[in-house]
């Protein structure tokens, strides 16, 4: 077992909950630097070997799994200075490989999903990975008409000026599709990089750290002549919006678009299985220095363009690619600090301050140290990590980047440890509030008490709130946020919204604030009453409430439809909640007894004098909650503990009477089962589970994991048992595989 898989192994419920809600924060900062920036602080190898790390927590907690989660996030929202396109097709990022068993995992996963047996045949194509910038070039009738970038996946920024000085990218193609979306990767070949950097110094100007920012800033410039000057490539790779296919297969598409004019990467290679795959990958590796071109891996696809039609995606990656990424690099620097930062949820987060050292082309200078005991040397069952050595300021230690946004310590040099060095203590009050940090039973991170009374959690509860994802308030970002709550101008989510009535007049005004004037606090003010309507989603999201993140928000609005539903369900449910807790508790107790035959007795002993006290209403209001597909107890209980604190329910009732909630959008309308709830069980035969569920939601239904009174169908294959008898005894219609697919139409 590798270090990393023993620290998830470590983890519990709530310290994975915490490393999730973590992961997610320095994820989103990754991306913003990398995708708007253009000025990364990590290496591609660190970010994706946090996403690794998220991706692997959430596998072994798939009911954590955050609506926010990195998993689920492409690129980041455009910059300022552009203009925005609406992809019509979502430009996706792509699910990584780091070993050989990944990959083998990779052809499994499709097989299970498409249903094919182990020896049917399943072709792939295998391409390099090309460490550059993703651009979507539009032609309409042969003529290109629109460039943009990737953005945060819906969104892109309108590059078209630029593009059209990059000599790949033809004005014209011949023999082409009424509309034609091609994708691809704009880069900068070694030599072109290293005569650009030349050039740069000797002009006195900017000189890049590597091919890819030198690519990323020079189509990103606002005066296009200075993207002309720079020695831009394009390799076409994908497509997007389309008024007739290319061909049938991956490689024949490309091919087409090679014979349309586009650099297509040569090495591509077609693949018969898992073996081919790795022996295309490990050629393409032992070639990587003589290409020209920097890469950072082989992507893998499934050829057959009508099976990449059957299997879609994920919300933010197709489940018919994959990234094998090359391995990660380390080195070694001294622990020059430990801070200690608190985060939206309270949770105390030890960081590493390092003495710079460049690890691959970045230099690094932070590293996560997760929580005290790791920085021990221990995981959270007490069993050695880095073989029990702990962490002090002035070690000499090992750094390695494969993904981490800070990266992670590997090793100590104990040989180097200075005299004198002491054990690290975390301290057991919030250093910005002073409230007392208790570490619960089970948990392995020290979390602050002080909830909105700490200015720590407050600052960032309200700069999540008025984020991109949520409420999105133009003019009102992170800085003006800090500023404002200094002055003492905002400090509940509801002083967004009267600080026109408070300081637009008189002497107290944001117009007579350094840096600001009247055009622009009249645009912040305008942008803030734009915010009063809002979709319930993304207001659920900004809350901030522990793992309510997007995906989350929009299950509970479109199942609830309004705030005023769930607040009445969370409020009904609040007594089971805690009778949950106790179940729980007292099921871990019992299993951590020596195994006897009147365990399993005890077990549901336990569970019965838990739930004992809680009535019909309490316990049917929790089984809605829990009974929303994608929700689950870990979600029910965030929510409850949130409502029922009174400083927490204050603020955001008072946030809600601030608000015109919109209407949610009617989904499928001709759909049969649009609105309705649809439970699957039992085994079916001409479709997988995942296809099924991914079916019924693209027609508006809403998929459930359990029965409920509140459950319209249950689609019941051979070998179901409690759910269809909980259906038949609740009068639920129950259909088999061949009257679902009858009543959908086989959509």
């Amino acid at each position: 077992m590798t270090q990393s898989e023993t620290d998830i192994a470590a983890l519990t419920q709530d310290t994975a909950r915490d490393e999730l809600a973590r992961l997610a924060t320095v994820l989103a900062d990754a991306n913003a630097a990398y995708h708007t920036e253009d000025a990364p602080r990590i290496s591609d190898a660190e970010y994706d070997r946090l996403k690794r790390r998220n991706a692997a927590i959430e596998q072994a907690f798939p009911d954590l799994k955050r609506d926010d989660s990195p998993s689920d996030v492409v690129g980041a929202a455009p910059a300022e200075g552009f203009g925005k396109v609406a992809h019509e097709v979502r430009m996706l990022s792509l699910g990584n490989a780091f070993d050989d068993a990944d990959v083998a995992e990779f052809d499994a996963r499709i097989r299970r999903f498409l249903g094919l047996e182990a020896g049917a045949d399943l072709t792939y194509t295998a391409e390099p990975k090309i460490d550059g910038l993703s651009l979507s070039v539009r032609y309409e009738g042969g003529q290109l008409v629109r460039a943009a970038t990737r953005g945060d996946g819906e969104t892109g920024e309108d590059v078209t000026t630029n593009a059209r000085t990059i000599s790949d990218i033809p004005e014209t193609v011949p023999n082409a599709p009424d509309v034609l979306e091609v994708r691809g990767e704009v880069y900068m070949a070694h030599a072109d990089f290293a005569a650009l950097n030349d050039r740069q110094a000797a002009e006195g100007s900017k000189v890049f750290a590597n091919p890819r920012n030198a690519a990323a800033g020079s189509l990103r410039q606002l005066d296009a002549s200075i993207t002309a000057a720079r020695p831009l490539r394009f390799f076409a790779y994908a497509w997007g919006s389309l008024s007739e296919p290319l061909a049938d297969t991956q490689h024949a598409a490309l091919g087409r678009l090679a014979d349309m004019g586009f650099s297509t990467n040569p090495e591509t290679a077609l693949c018969e299985g898992p073996e081919d795959m790795l022996a295309t990958y490990r050629a393409i590796a032992a070639r990587r220095a003589e290409l020209g071109y920097d890469i950072d891996g082989v992507v893998y696809k499934v050829n057959d363009l009508g099976l990449q039609g059957r299997l879609g995606f994920r919300s933010t990656t197709p489940r018919w690619a994959i990234a094998h990424k090359f391995p990660a690099e380390t080195a070694w620097t001294r622990l020059s600090g430990i801070d200690v930062q608190v985060g939206r949820t309270g949770a105390l987060s030890p960081v590493a301050r390092l003495d710079p050292v460049t690890v691959g082309g970045v230099v690094v200078s932070n590293a996560t140290l997760h929580n005290e005991d790791y920085i021990a040397g221990r995981d959270a069952k007490g069993h050695p990590i880095r073989n029990g050595i702990d962490l002090r300021v002035g070690d000499r230690v090992e750094i390695y980047r494969a993904g981490d946004v800070i990266p992670k310590v590997r090793d100590v040099d104990l040989s180097a440890r200075p005299e004198g060095t002491t054990p690290f203590e975390m301290p057991h009050r919030c250093p910005d509030c002073d409230s007392p940090a208790l570490r619960e039973p089970g948990e392995s991170v020290r979390r602050c008490t002080g909830g909105l009374v700490c200015p720590a959690q407050r600052v960032a509860r309200l700069k999540h709130l008025v984020g991109r994802s949520a409420l999105d308030i133009d003019g009102l970002g992170d800085k003006e946020i800090e500023r404002f709550h200094d002055l003492g101008w905002i400090h509940a989510p509801v002083d967004i919204f009267r600080l026109q009535a408070r300081y637009g007049t008189g002497l107290q005004t944001v117009a007579n604030l350094e840096g600001w004037g009247e055009t622009s606090a009249t645009n912040l003010f305008d942008a803030i009453e734009a915010a009063r309507t809002q979709p319930l989603a993304r207001v659920l999201f900004g809350l901030g409430i522990r793992h309510l993140g997007e995906v989350a928000g929009r299950d509970l609005a479109r199942h609830f439809g309004s705030w005023d539903a769930l607040a009445a369900t969370v409020d009904a449910a609040i007594p089971a909640a805690s009778c949950h807790r106790a179940a729980a508790e007292a099921e871990l107790a019992e299993r951590t007894k020596a195994e006897d035959e009147g365990r399993r007795a005890r077990l549901s002993d336990a569970r019965a004098l838990a739930w004992a006290p809680v009535e019909a209403p309490a316990r049917a209001a929790w089984d809605d909650l829990v009974g929303i597909d994608g929700i689950g107890a870990t979600l029910a209980l965030a929510l409850c503990d949130a409502l029922s604190a009174p400083q927490e329910r204050a603020a955001i009732d008072d946030l809600f009477a601030a608000l015109t909630i919109e209407a949610p959008e009617p989904t499928a309308e001709e759909s049969p089962v649009a609105g309705k709830t649809v439970v699957f069980t039992g085994s079916l035969e001409k479709m997988t589970r995942a296809e099924a569920k991914a079916t019924a939601e693209s027609l508006g239904a809403k998929v459930s994991g359990s029965v409920s009174s509140k459950t319209d169908i249950l689609v019941a294959g051979p070998g179901a048992g409690s759910k269809a008898a909980k259906a038949a005894q609740l009068g639920i219609e129950t259909l088999d595989e061949d009257a679902w697919l009858a009543l959908i139409g086989n959509a």
